[in-house]
């Protein structure tokens, strides 16, 4: 078999590439050994939010008074229905990529993909066969797994990745989990919301530790709120799992504790999946343990390329897909923009949500901005209020000089959703004062955007 590009994985970063090939006209191929979609599809974003929105929805129905609605009966969580729909929400979003294959004639090889030499590929399947594929480039595009922490090492049973927290068969009472960056929150989220008694440990001084200060704050308020136990400056030194119960024990800012919990779930990062994919035998340069690549995503051997999380960068799923996008088109000769590191949307998909893009106040500051801040509350939010979910609020960071949006963040019901403007608005130059100007419609969250930059300036109207 030969052909004019070859993926080796099929995520996030794998599928669009290969995808957006074929349209510009290459014979193009993936080589991917378990589910098409990778990770993000099959074990992360996709099943995650379903099982986030059960968690919701179990949430809206435990406060339907507040709505008007009286229910006849207590509404109950059923975990492994639950479980049963998000897997197959991910198995329909799965088998949505093979129908996107055949429609753009994008062949799937079934195997394990490994570099033999510049431009050839050795395929195994699951019996042990092996086929070499040929092919004039070649991007790797392998992902990640769950990172494990010396003492903490992962037996999927009791110490879990986030791939084994997506398909227990029953809903542990109590957990403890390790990491609160977006994977461990909303774990943390989803578990505690259906009636798991969840503490949560962190090493930095705040959860969600990349957000602006502010958010994480109100974040960490939003969680203890519900009852959820909280420690930050906290670190977990060892894990019995000898008996019962794991006793783990957690190095606090009084003291060392000991947590006891059916399950403990470490969310402490990813590791690229870089091993065994041939980079040796190449000579392909790594760097602290991912792949080197320029701004084309080429590594040092001709005709090689890499994107997504086995590159330096955001492990994101849309850093991913655009990464393959501008990787493709610059095989192509197209003039194709490069990916803008510096505009990536994060999100958290807890309750409430948070998502963010660009500095925030301490960075603006520390790079030696003026700033002009402007804040709105979602308690000063007619659809919020009338939604029942007041928690949050829109910060947008602007540069005094030139009124360049220099970052925005946010917490509260439906924020994932909009920050997509934001990146926009920062895409586009857009100033604080045309951002005030852009009529927002009414009653809508969105209009915080608008009142927050009015905030900056001194023209807030609804505060």
């Amino acid at each position: 078999m030969e052909f004019d590009i070859l993926v080796i994985g099929s995520g996030p970063g794998g599928y669009v590439a290969a995808i957006r090939a074929s349209q510009l006209g290459f014979k193009t191929a993936v080589v991917e050994k378990a589910e098409l979609g990778g990770i993000c599809l099959n074990w992360g974003c996709i099943p995650t939010k379903s099982l986030l929105k059960s968690a919701q929805v179990y949430d809206y129905l435990q406060h339907a008074e507040d709505y008007g609605v009286t229910l006849e009966g207590k509404a109950i969580a059923d975990f492994p229905k639950m479980v049963t729909r998000s897997r197959e929400v991910a198995g329909n979003m799965s088998k949505g990529i093979q129908f996107l294959f055949k429609k753009n004639k994008v062949e799937h090889i079934q195997g394990y993909g490994k570099l033999k030499a510049k431009g050839l590929v050795e395929v195994e399947d699951e019996k042990g066969n092996k086929t070499e594929v040929k092919a004039k480039h070649i991007i790797l595009a392998t992902g990640a797994r769950s990172r494990e922490l010396p003492n903490l090492p992962i037996d999927g049973k009791k110490v879990i990745g986030y791939r084994q927290a997506l398909s227990l068969e029953k809903q542990p009472e109590s957990m403890v989990v390790v990491g609160s960056g977006a994977i461990g929150s909303e774990f943390a989220y989803f578990y505690n919301t259906i009636g798991t008694k969840v503490t949560l440990v962190e090493f930095m001084p705040n959860i969600l530790p990349l957000e602006d200060e502010e958010v994480s704050k109100t974040m960490e308020r939003a969680f203890k709120k519900n009852k959820m136990k909280v420690l930050t400056n906290s670190t977990v030194e060892s894990v019995d799992t000898s008996g019962k119960i794991c006793k783990v024990s957690i190095k606090t800012k009084k003291g060392v504790e000991i947590e006891e919990a059916d399950i403990v779930l470490s969310a402490v990062g990813i590791t690229p999946n870089t091993e065994n994919i041939g980079l040796e035998a190449l000579g392909i340069e790594t760097e602290n343990g991912r792949v080197k690549v320029d701004e084309k995503y080429k590594t040092n051997v001709e005709g090689i390329y890499a994107i997504g999380d086995i590159v330096a960068g955001p492990a994101l799923a849309h850093v991913a897909s655009a990464e393959g996008i501008s990787c493709v088109e610059s095989i192509a000769g197209l003039n194709t923009e490069k990916v803008d590191y510096k505009n990536i949307p994060g999100c958290t998909y807890t309750l409430p949500e948070v998502s963010s893009v660009g500095l925030t106040e301490k960075q603006a500051k520390d790079a030696g901005y003026s700033i002009k801040v402007g804040k709105f509350p979602y308690t000063a939010s007619g659809k919020a209020t009338a939604a029942g979910n007041k928690d949050g609020f829109i910060k947008l960071i602007f540069d005094e000089k030139y009124g360049e949006l220099l970052g925005a963040h946010m917490v509260g019901l439906n924020v994932t959703e909009m920050i997509a403007e934001m990146v926009v608005a920062r895409k586009l130059e857009t100033t604080g004062h045309e951002l005030i100007k852009a009529i927002h419609p009414h009653p809508t969250m969105s209009e915080a955007i608008m009142e927050a930059a009015a905030a900056a300036y001194g023209e807030v109207i609804h505060i």
